[in-house]
């Protein structure tokens, strides 16, 4: 990145205010999206677990509990924590996860952002969002963890 520019005294990235122009409401549109799109990505691999089902006498059926979020997780690691750094909701809502420190996304962090999500999602409903409300950068707990934040792309 070109235009990055660094604060000096807390080496984190700084973050303009057009970058952060409608993040929330674009951010929950892309949740929308993307849920969407792991529903359905979940359908044939529903189907392969059903039919491997039969020859295991039901206990490959245990999987269909953890199938979403199987999925979800590669779906995150493989769009998220690639190039674009974007879901496909994100990227049709103009938005990409971005890392204080100035470096790209990779997988691994791409799973625990949703990881992380899911658990505090869990714990405390509503507090990811509303620790938006008060966090610079609009950012979500799970955000703050992990040094990311989400930005206009």
């Amino acid at each position: 990145m070109n235009d990055t520019v660094i604060d000096n005294q807390t080496g984190a990235r700084v973050v303009t205010a057009q970058e952060l122009d409608g993040v929330r409401t674009a951010r929950t549109f892309a949740f929308l999206i993307d849920y969407l799109i792991i529903a359905v990505l979940c359908i044939p691999f529903a189907i392969i677990v059903a039919i491997l089902g039969i020859p295991t006498l039901g206990l490959a059926w245990g999987l269909f509990p953890v199938l979403p979020f199987v999925v979800a997780g590669f779906y995150n690691a493989f769009t998220m924590g690639g190039e674009r750094q974007a879901t496909v909701g994100m990227s049709m809502m103009g938005i990409k996860v971005n890392r204080l420190d100035g470096e790209k996304l990779n997988p691994v962090i791409a799973v625990l952002h949703v990881v992380l999500f899911w658990f505090i999602q869990g714990i405390a409903v509503f507090l990811p969002l509303l620790v938006s409300f008060f966090s610079s950068k609009k950012r979500l707990l799970h955000d703050i963890l992990l040094g990311t934040y989400v930005g206009r792309a």
